[in-house]
């Protein structure tokens, strides 16, 4: 790695070597039950910095409010650089995974920490999977020539008709090769779904080697659930969580962000992680 992709690291891990990423780039793909408690942006973005997670994921249209925030105190910027078409309960006939023009100097325009691009595994749409690669290997050579981390995403999903929609498969065997196909591509973090068994996790762990693995939220749970689960992943050696709708579309968005601070960072027990959020 050369010493400027180490320096954006350094902004998006802590001193620790862990990460947690809130996802709000919801937006992008176009889905309406994806907007539920991200109506507001502005609003979302200023809760989120007061909270202070280590990152916040957003798009090229939505990056502006974090940047804008004064002072040197405040999450860093990973931007998503692929709008895909894939997440509907209905698929359309023709789907796309499409990078965003001139992402690299998007990004750093934006003075974005890392840049994350997905990788998807649907059943039946080899298509998808080939853009998605070529996505990533465009992707990576920019990033290469501009010290900037790149971040793959491999999300590997059940069936659109026997899941009713946008669901991800747990399967460790699926979750496995996906993952090491990320690496193998060049990816300096790897932001993956959690399998169904969280004790197998240490798994995706040691297949991604030396890259730091980052837990995928997954679909809305109760909070004590994704408590215990984002406590079981890290004990499973993953370095940290992006999570989105747990966050955003919970009652209190700034106490479930601490608490899972707490878990990731000082690695404080569920029940007691549930104290940010009596306040």
């Amino acid at each position: 790695m050369t010493t400027s992709v180490y320096a954006r690291l350094n902004r998006l891990f802590a001193a620790d070597g862990h990460c947690f990423d809130v996802a709000v780039d919801h937006g992008f793909f176009g889905e309406r039950g994806f907007l539920d408690g991200i109506e507001s942006m502005s609003s979302v973005v200023e809760t989120l910095v007061a909270a202070n997670p280590d990152a916040i994921q957003l798009t090229i249209g939505q990056a502006r409010l974090l940047q804008a925030v004064p002072g040197k105190n405040k999450p860093s910027l990973v931007l998503r650089t692929d709008v895909a078409n894939v997440y509907g309960k209905k698929l359309p006939s023709v789907l796309f995974s499409r990078i965003i023009h001139d992402a690299l100097e998007q990004a750093l325009r934006l003075d974005a920490s890392c840049v994350v691009v997905n990788l998807f595994d649907l059943p039946e749409q080899p298509e998808i999977l080939r853009q998605c690669i070529d996505n990533i290997c465009a992707l990576k050579s920019q990033c290469d020539r501009y010290g900037m981390p790149l971040m793959i995403e491999p999300l590997v999903m059940r069936d659109n008709n026997s899941a009713g929609g946008y669901m991800v498969d747990g399967a460790i065997d699926k979750i496995l090769p996906l993952v090491r196909q990320a690496v193998e591509l060049g990816a300096d973090i790897v932001k993956a779904d959690p399998s169904d068994n969280v004790m197998e996790y240490h798994r995706v762990v040691q297949i991604a080697g030396d890259i730091p693995v980052l837990v995928r939220g997954g679909g809305k749970v109760s909070e004590l659930e994704i408590l215990q689960r984002t406590f079981d992943l890290m004990g499973q050696g993953a370095k940290g969580i992006v999570y989105g709708r747990n966050v955003i579309q919970h009652p209190n968005p700034l106490g479930i962000t601490r608490a899972l601070m707490a878990i990731v960072h000082d690695g404080a027990q569920p029940h007691d992680a549930l104290r940010h959020l009596e306040n």
